[in-house]
C-alpha cells in the first residue's frame, strides 16, 4: 500500500486514503481511497449474520484449525495493563478459555415496549469452542457499555423515523471490552488486548465505502439499528477490522469514544475554527462532549442551552467560560435566540444543534448571524418545519450528520492524551443484570444522569 499526499494509515480499523494496487473484483478502479480490498481482505459475505440466534458455521472457503486452540492470558481482577504474569500465562496454561463460566445474556426490547436481560449468542458453548467464529472475527468480552438516547428511543418509542423494532432486539452499540478469542485469519490482534468497538458494518462495494465515506454506506448494518442486535451482551462476534485497540484506556473511556466520534464528525464537518463563536444546543451527553471538544478546538465564545439548569452546570464545570442560557419552556424561537445573542455578546457563526427538538433547530437558526451555519448533530422526528426565509435571506447553511466515520483513532489519541477528559459525564454505573434499572435512571430526567454505563465480568477466574 502507498499514502495518497497527506494521508494516513491506521491497521485494523480505519478507513484511511490508501492508495491500493490489488484490482480484486471488489475494486472498480486503481487507486481509490477505501478501506480494505473486499476480495482479499474481508468478504462481504462473512458478515451476513450478527444476530442473537445461532450463528452459522464458519466459512468453508478456508480451513482452520478451532478457536479453541488459542490461549489466553490470566489474572484477576482485569489488568489496567498486561503483567508480565499474565503474558507468561499465555503460554503456560493449556486453555484458559475453558475457564468461562457465565452464560451469555443479553438486554432486550421488543414492539411491546418490554424491556428484559436473557440469554443471547453466541452461547457460552461456542464462545468456548470458537464454533462460532467466521473469517476475520474476534469473540469480544464485552465489559463497559453506555446506554444512548437511541436505545431509550427503541425502547419507549418502538421506532426512530424507517428503523422499527419489529421483532425481539438487542440494545446498545457503545462498548469496549478484552478480546477472548480469535479466528486464526486474524493477525492484527492478540488475545487479551483491550478494543472499543466501531459497531457498523459495512459493504466495502458500494461509492460512499470506496470513497471513503462508509458512513453512508448503502447497505450498512448497524449495531442496534433494527433488525441487526446491538452490544448488550456479555460475549459479542465482532470483525476484527472494527475493533480499535486502547492500549492502558479504561474500559469505562473506551465506552466513551462511540459518542466522541459522534461529536468529532460534526465538529470537522462544521469547520470550526480558532476564535470562532460557538453555539451548542443541549446539554446532554453529546452536547457536553461536543462543548469539551469546541473549547480544545479554540471556540470563543462558547454559549451552551438547555432546559435543565442542572445539566448547565455541568457544562460550567466542564468549561468554565462557556455561557450557559436555559431555555424557558414556551419561549418563542424569536424570543430564545434573543437571549442566546445576548449571552454571546454578538451573533454565532456555528450553532452545533445536538437535540434535534424541532423548536431547539430553529431558535439556532434565528441566533447565527448573516452568512452562518447550523449543523444539525441531534437525531429529530421524521418531518420538521423550518424557517425557510429566515435560512434564504441570511444565506445560513442547513447541515446534517450521520453517524461518522474514521474518528476512532483521533478519539483514541484526544482521550489518551488528555485534551480531553470524558470521565465526569459517567454519573451511574450499573451490572448487566441490573440494566433494566439503568434504563429507567437513564430515562429519568429526575435522575440526574449523564451518561449511564452497564458494566459486565466476563469471569474473574479467567480475566
Amino acid at each position: 500500500m502507498e499514502l495518497e499526499k497527506g494521508g494516513t494509515e491506521q491497521l485494523e480499523g480505519y478507513v484511511a486514503h490508501v492508495r491500493v494496487s490489488c484490482v480484486g473484483p471488489a475494486l472498480a478502479t486503481t487507486g481509490a481511497p477505501l478501506r480494505y480490498c473486499s476480495s482479499c481482505v474481508y468478504p462481504a459475505s462473512s458478515h451476513s449474520s450478527f444476530n442473537n440466534t445461532k450463528a452459522a458455521s464458519p466459512s468453508k472457503k478456508t480451513t482452520y484449525p478451532p478457536a479453541s486452540t488459542l490461549t489466553l492470558p490470566r489474572s484477576s481482577p482485569p489488568p489496567t495493563k498486561l503483567s508480565a504474569a499474565a503474558k507468561a500465562g499465555m503460554a503456560t496454561h493449556a486453555d484458559p478459555i475453558s475457564a468461562l463460566s457465565k452464560p451469555n445474556v443479553g438486554v432486550f426490547t421488543d414492539p411491546e415496549h418490554k424491556l428484559w436481560v436473557s440469554e443471547s449468542g453466541p452461547s457460552l458453548d461456542e464462545v468456548k469452542s470458537g464454533a462460532s467464529l467466521k473469517e476475520g472475527e474476534v469473540t469480544v468480552g464485552i465489559k463497559s457499555t453506555g446506554i444512548c438516547g437511541s436505545d431509550i428511543h427503541f425502547w419507549k418509542a418502538g421506532a426512530i423515523g424507517p428503523m422499527i423494532v419489529e421483532n425481539n432486539h438487542i440494545l446498545g452499540h457503545e462498548s469496549a471490552g478484552v478480546i477472548l478469542a480469535k479466528h486464526p485469519s486474524v493477525t492484527k490482534l492478540d488475545i487479551g488486548d483491550r478494543v472499543a468497538i466501531e459497531p457498523d458494518l459495512i459493504c466495502y462495494n458500494c461509492e460512499p465505502c470506496l470513497t471513503g465515506r462508509y458512513n453512508g454506506c448503502l447497505n450498512m448494518r448497524f449495531l442496534s439499528t433494527p433488525p441487526v442486535d446491538g452490544l448488550l451482551r456479555r460475549y459479542v462476534n465482532h470483525p476484527a477490522v472494527w475493533c480499535h485497540k486502547i492500549g492502558d484506556m479504561s474500559f469505562e473511556n473506551g465506552a466513551m469514544l462511540e459518542p466522541l466520534s459522534v461529536a468529532l464528525a460534526g465538529i470537522a464537518r462544521a469547520q470550526i475554527a480558532l476564535g470562532d463563536p460557538v453555539l451548542i444546543c443541549g446539554a446532554g451527553p453529546i452536547g457536553l462532549i461536543t462543548l469539551q471538544c469546541v473549547a480544545a478546538a479554540g471556540a470563543e465564545p462558547i454559549v451552551i442551552t438547555d432546559i435543565e439548569e442542572s445539566r448547565l452546570e455541568v457544562a460550567r464545570q466542564l468549561c468554565p467560560r462557556v455561557r450557559g442560557v436555559k431555555v424557558a419552556p414556551g419561549a418563542s424561537v424569536e424570543e430564545a435566540a434573543k437571549t442566546i445573542t445576548d449571552a454571546a455578546g454578538l451573533q454565532p457563526k456555528v450553532a452545533l444543534e445536538c437535540t434535534g427538538v424541532e423548536s431547539s433547530v430553529n431558535a439556532a437558526i434565528y441566533s447565527v448571524k448573516f452568512g452562518g451555519k447550523v449543523f444539525v448533530i441531534g437525531v429529530g422526528k421524521p418531518n420538521m418545519s423550518v424557517p425557510f426565509m429566515r435560512l434564504s435571506t441570511q444565506e445560513i447553511d442547513l447541515q446534517f450528520q450521520y453517524r461518522y466515520a474514521n474518528t476512532w483513532p483521533r478519539a483514541i489519541r484526544l482521550l489518551e492524551s488528555g485534551v480531553l477528559d470524558l470521565g465526569k459525564l459517567v454519573t451511574h454505573r450499573f451490572d448487566l443484570e441490573d440494566a433494566v434499572k439503568a434504563f429507567e435512571t437513564a430515562a429519568d430526567v429526575k435522575s440526574g444522569a449523564i451518561k449511564v454505563q452497564i458494566q459486565s465480568e466476563v469471569d474473574s477466574t479467567a480475566w
